[in-house]
């Protein structure tokens, strides 16, 4: 075997493959991709039902529409970066080098798979594994194995399957293959074509002196191409990660299920992706092109990353039934973040636990009945004012929280402050600027002791300011039974309330 070996991976109609890898439905039905201004648009790429039915590359539209059951779309550059953003992505994982080797409508990457034979067995059995590694993403591609860079990107562009070529046998690989397998200009292809070359084997039978002689020195690259000896420099790309898939849609979408059924495939996509690198989805960005040039953005946030489908899929269609789109949808684009899942060791003994896919469930429904603002966990804000709080989304802690020492460890009894949700309006009694009785619409306390008042006010400037006073006071009813209570005086519109009991 050669010290080098490569693999070129061609995908054919690529500008198809992108729009059928999430439209599953289209897959059976002959399709067609426009490409152009209207109304000078013409067929750019097809797939195989479209060619049985008589559809050929520059077709123009008024002649594709007059093909009964023939589905036109538009070109989308933005699903096609997408899917080839998830090709080079499945090559990735037989190799890290790779180089970029597309032209036009179709899709190609060469990787370097020297020495990878210990990892994944020969060339033959590598090659099978990367044609089901694609398979499994939605696109269909074909793959050569040689020695020779060029060789292996010629033969994957002009051929079907699978095909490895031994070393030293490239020559013979390309000799029947046509002479328009080298791209050539134009100028060049019309001269070779009326002396009688045909194939890549007529041209590489050719003396190299005399080609020079009437072509120029470019023609040696040329014969050397076709006869599988040129050589090359490997220059590999670097691919950034990105959990990203992107749908354009040929018709507006106002249905929700439809747009779901489109949604469904793109989270199972995600989700492959990002199980295949040991990861899951923490976050999921949804973004959606309205009519009218509206935007949609919403962001699901599972409380545990996750790869379940199934249970993205229900996060997705809660937030798009809370917050419906306001237009219909021209294009819809989901963005994962990655995530490492969280692996919980349970006890022999413990009690199953519920599923972490549950609890986001409820806490999205209960969002769409309470309130977006109403549901999540509490958190305090840096303020003086009393009981002063926010929602945050709610999170599962990362760490088990421990109770201070002062409070696990103290022998002295504590106090509870027991809050009154909401506080109870009462009729207070003063003497000397201080209570001594108080009543609610229940009964009447007798004041034994009054400490006060504490004053607290704040943002005097704005409409949500305050201005209270605070008293803590031993009382006693009619009945003899004594409390300790917490009495709150709202100077700003003058009203007294039982805030809270001290326990």
């Amino acid at each position: 075997m050669s010290p080098n070996l490569y693999a070129c991976v061609h995908a054919a109609e690529f500008a198809t493959q992108a729009l059928l890898r999430l439209n599953t439905q289209l897959v059976s039905q002959p399709v067609a991709i426009l490409d152009g201004r209207p109304p000078l648009q013409t067929v750019c790429s097809l797939n195989r039902h479209a060619r049985l039915k008589g559809v050929s590359l520059g077709m123009t539209r008024l002649e594709a529409e007059s093909i009964p059951d023939l589905q036109l779309l538009p070109r989308s550059p933005e699903t096609e970066a997408a899917a080839r953003t998830v090709l080079h992505e499945c090559a990735a994982h037989f190799s890290p080098r790779i180089q970029a080797a597309s032209q036009g409508t179709s899709a190609a990457c060469v990787l370097d798979i020297t020495g990878t034979e210990r990892l994944f067995g020969p060339p033959q059995t590598l090659a099978e594994r990367l044609r089901t590694a694609f398979d499994n993403v939605g696109l269909r591609a074909s793959i050569a194995i040689s020695s020779n860079f060029h060789t292996a990107r010629i033969k994957a562009t002009s051929s079907r399957g699978i095909v490895i070529i031994p070393n030293g046998h490239e020559a013979q690989a390309l000799s029947k293959l046509p002479l328009s397998a080298l791209d050539l200009p134009t100028d060049p292809a019309e001269t070779l074509a009326i002396w009688g070359i045909r194939t890549l084997g007529e041209l590489a039978a050719l003396s190299e002196s005399e080609l020079i002689a009437r072509l120029g020195p470019q023609a040696v690259i040329w014969r050397n191409l076709a006869s599988g000896i040129l050589t090359h420099t490997f220059q590999p790309i670097e691919a950034e990660f990105s959990l990203k898939e992107f749908c354009d849609f040929d018709t507006p979408i106002e249905n929700q299920d439809s747009l779901l059924f489109i949604g469904a495939r793109m989270i199972d996509c995600l989700a492959a992706r990002a199980s295949t690198r040991a990861l899951s989805l923490a976050s999921l960005k949804i973004e959606m092109q309205l009519e009218g040039s509206q935007n949609y953005q919403r962001t699901i946030r599972p409380a545990i990353p996750t790869i379940d489908c199934k249970f993205l899929l229900k996060l997705l269609q809660l937030e798009i039934a809370a917050h419906p789109p306001q237009a219909a949808v021209l294009s819809l684009t989901l963005t994962a973040q990655a995530g490492q899942s969280s692996k919980v060791q349970l006890g022999l003994f413990a009690p199953q636990t519920p599923e972490p896919s549950r609890l986001d469930v409820t806490i999205a429904r209960l969002k769409a009945i309470a309130g977006e603002d109403r549901v999540g966990s509490p958190v305090l804000e840096d303020s003086h004012r009393p009981g002063s709080f926010r929602m945050q989304p709610f999170s599962v802690p990362t760490q088990t929280s421990k109770a201070p020492a002062a409070l696990t460890e103290s022998p002295h009894p504590r106090v509870a402050l027991r809050r009154m949700r909401p506080p109870v309006p009462v009729r207070v009694q003063l003497n000397a600027q201080q209570p001594v009785a108080f009543r609610s619409t229940e009964q009447a306390f007798r004041v034994s002791a009054a400490y006060g008042p504490w004053k607290t006010s704040g943002n005097w400037w704005s409409t949500d300011g305050w201005n209270s006073e605070e008293w803590d006071v031993l009382a006693e009813n009619s009945n003899g039974n004594s409390a300790a209570c917490l009495l709150v005086h709202n100077c700003t519109i003058n009203q007294w309330q039982l805030e809270a009991y001290y326990d």
